[in-house]
């Protein structure tokens, strides 16, 4: 069996080790990272990726939970990759994103990968769309994808997701101005979060507005 074929059979089994050493491989680019990428050609074609984007502070990490559990409740399986900062010290990952969804951790049924952006403009990492192909080729019916939330230039999402969703907080409008440019275009679901707020009427208003 060749290295790429026993890496696919592995992940394909639903092996968790052996997914978040793909992972690894491919994100750190070691020498496992060909066999994995010939693994992952393989398999992958079969998840529908979401993409959640939108402004710091929008809750798309509450709304990722949410979806996760409404996913399970379907009988799916779902992963999720959490694009989070890079740590200024490490290198890696802020976890923010893998604690606020820490109800699903233990939950068999569900693999949750933090990556950091280590830079990378678009509101992705570099690897991500490798990493999403691991996912896939593992079988999980599912794959969201969370970025980074930096604002307009988050439009990179639109090259690996299905449907993209914008998460938008209730304002003064400024915080719509900032995603005008880009991300507006791009999205296929519009999501003003925090509707219990008293200005999400007016953001609600102001989002039409721009996309009539």
């Amino acid at each position: 069996m060749t290295a790429a074929a026993d890496w696919a059979a592995r992940i394909a089994g639903g092996d968790r080790r052996a997914i978040a050493r793909a992972i690894s491989a491919v994100e750190n680019q070691t020498r496992d990272a060909a066999a994995v990428r010939a693994a992952i050609a393989m398999r992958a074609g079969h998840a529908r990726v979401v993409g959640i984007t939108g402004p710091p502070g929008a809750g798309k990490s509450t709304l990722v939970s949410a979806l996760v559990k409404a996913l399970l409740e379907r009988g799916q399986r779902v992963a999720v990759v959490a694009v989070d900062p890079s740590s200024p010290v490490s290198g890696g990952a802020v976890l923010g994103d893998r604690i606020r969804m820490a109800e699903h951790q233990t939950d068999e049924r569900v693999f949750i990968r933090s990556l950091a952006a280590r830079g990378h403009l678009g509101g992705l990492s570099r690897t991500a769309r490798q990493v999403i192909g691991v996912l896939d080729a593992a079988g999980f019916d599912s794959v969201i994808v969370e970025t980074v939330g930096a604002g307009q230039s988050e439009v990179e999402i639109a090259s690996v997701a299905q449907t993209k969703v914008l998460v938008c907080p209730p304002g003064t409008g400024d915080e719509v101005q900032a995603i005008k440019a880009g991300v507006l275009e791009i999205a296929d679901i519009f999501v003003v979060n925090k509707a219990d707020l008293p200005q999400a009427d007016r953001t609600e208003r102001e989002l039409l507005a721009m996309l009539g």
